[in-house]
């Protein structure tokens, strides 16, 4: 078996879900001839592995340190350095190890660099699930040392039945319809849709895009103070509002498209790294709101000479 498996594809499908379940099933010695993933509830690396004990399981993630309330952009590379403590270690049950990486998307390079010198020489009986929303933009030197398992998104009725049975949402509740055909086959984009605060978010992000290049001031104004008072999901609605607005060319006919993603490439390549510079130094929201709508305006007006 490969040492290091790339899963692919879009971001709240069930990625990591499926990493956690081949997790148990390797830790709890499933059989090379098994028909299925399954690993007994009550076997005890799966019950160590739900108490989130399990020595031989170590997981690279974003999480919220003390020094502040937020969940950062990316996965600090002191987080990721201690997968060398990790793999010198000997496996608590002699068996295998896994470490899963959610995901290779919050990784900076320097973090990045500091996993692959951990998949170049890896020790024997240890299993990398790494998780990527956007495989296509993973280093090649990672990309290259690993199996590619792309994942599709869920359908309609797949979807309906995740949120419904297993998330408890009404199968009534008004716009479930709406939401599940404008979510892409991914639970996470349905639930940031069904919530109200980010759908108002939204709202008032499109709001504002769409009178570019004009710029109402009062409205941009009121939705910097909406992204500044708000948490963690507001700011991620801003962004995933901006960037829906910046693949919109993608359905435009040919030559038109050209001119708009020319444009948009710029403020897209800028986006990403305001974003990360504002959430890893926690700097105030307004300003990089100001800037984003700004760059987006002067790119409207150049897609329109």
């Amino acid at each position: 078996m490969p040492h290091a498996w790339l899963l692919g594809g879009t971001e709240g499908i069930g990625k990591a879900t499926f990493a956690y379940r081949v997790a148990r099933f390797v830790l709890a010695a499933g059989a090379r001839d098994a028909a299925t993933l399954a690993a007994p509830a009550d076997h005890a690396a799966v019950r160590r592995i739900e108490a989130q004990s399990n020595s031989d399981l170590f997981v690279l993630r974003r999480v919220i340190t003390p020094d502040r309330t937020t969940l950062p952009t990316v996965i600090p590379v002191d987080e990721v350095r201690k997968t060398v403590g990790f793999l010198g270690s000997t496996a608590a049950s002699g068996g295998w190890r896994v470490v899963i990486v959610d995901s290779l998307d919050e990784l900076n390079v320097a973090g990045a660099n500091a996993l692959l010198k951990s998949l170049e020489e890896p020790p024997p009986r240890v299993l990398f699930l790494l998780i990527a929303h956007r495989p296509g933009r993973v280093l090649p030197t990672i990309r290259s040392r690993c199996r590619k398992l792309m994942l599709r998104p869920l359908g309609a009725v797949e979807l309906a039945r995740v949120l419904t049975e297993v998330l408890g949402i009404e199968p009534a509740a008004p716009g479930l319809a709406d939401v599940i055909a404008a979510a892409g086959g991914s639970v996470r984009r349905a639930l940031a849709l069904l919530d109200p605060q980010q759908g108002a978010v939204r709202e008032a992000v499109r709001a504002v895009l769409g009178r570019l290049p004009a710029v109402d001031g009062t409205a941009l104004h009121g939705l910097a103070e909406r992204l500044a008072s708000g948490g963690d999901g507001a700011f991620s609605a801003f962004i995933e509002a901006v960037e829906d607005h910046l693949a919109a060319p993608l359905a435009m006919p040919d030559n038109a498209a050209a001119s708009a993603l020319a444009a948009h490439a710029e403020v897209w390549d800028k986006l990403a790294r305001a974003a990360a510079e504002v959430d890893a130094f926690n700097l105030d929201r307004k300003p990089f709101v100001f800037s984003v709508v700004s760059s987006l305006a002067e790119a409207a007006r150049r897609t329109r000479r």
